[in-house]
């Protein structure tokens, strides 16, 4: 039998790369939080198999425990990762260094193209909220990171009002949700979406002119 070696021991075609990552405990890590993200954003936190997250990461159940715990506690940090990214990389945006309007376009634009990039970010919400943030609820981390995003959302506001270009009553929890659920419904329903009314939503056209339209609809929700 192939990959059979003496005494009919099988050996594990993976061997080699599970002995350089027990040699380098960072690379581990990061190899199963990845592996966990595919696994969990595919089949959900009911469907993620423990197995199946430890040989996409070339890696065995004993590391994976070693290092998350249990399958719960690996779920939290995969979700955490995934929240650090995307407000990372918000950061960089720096949008109070622009002017009020271009500050919110920018973030709207963002939001837009990291959910197209990272359909997995999604899947992740998705899952969540069919637990009503269950393991959510439990992180720390995660409440440090949003607090940021609305204080520079809000000194971005607060600039337009003053200039006169915005509202007086814009929140910047409603804009961020407006931005948000304009991007996640198109791409969390756009294969049922466009089988009842016949356009193919994923066509470059089309998802061009929607992010138009999530720029358009966010400041028109708010222009003085």
């Amino acid at each position: 039998m192939e990959g059979a070696g003496r005494g009919g021991k099988t050996t594990a075609k993976r061997r080699p790369r599970q002995r350089v990552l027990q040699r380098d405990p960072e690379r581990t890590r990061a190899a199963i939080l990845e592996a966990a993200t595919q696994e969990f954003a595919e089949n959900g936190m009911g469907g993620a198999r423990v197995d199946a997250i430890a040989e996409r990461a070339g890696t065995n159940k004993r590391m994976l425990y070693h290092y998350f715990g249990d399958k719960e506690q690996l779920y939290l940090h995969v979700l955490e990762e995934a929240y650090v990214g995307i407000r990372t990389a918000e950061r960089a945006l720096h949008i109070g260094d622009r002017s009020p309007e271009e500050g919110i376009s920018d973030l709207a634009l963002f939001t837009w193209r990291y959910f197209l990039k990272h359909p997995e970010f999604l899947s992740l919400l998705g899952t969540e909220n069919l637990h009503r943030a269950r393991w959510l609820r439990q992180s720390v981390r995660l409440k440090e990171l949003h607090s940021h995003l609305l204080g520079e959302l809000e000194q971005v506001l607060e600039r337009g009002k003053k200039a006169g270009v915005f509202i007086a009553s814009a929140d910047p929890l409603n804009v961020y949700l407006t931005i948000a659920s304009l991007g996640y419904f198109y791409l969390s329903n756009q294969y049922t979406l466009s089988t009842i009314f016949g356009r193919e939503l994923s066509e470059p056209d089309n998802i061009d002119a929607w992010e138009q339209q999530i720029v358009h609809v966010t400041l028109a929700s708010i222009k003085a």
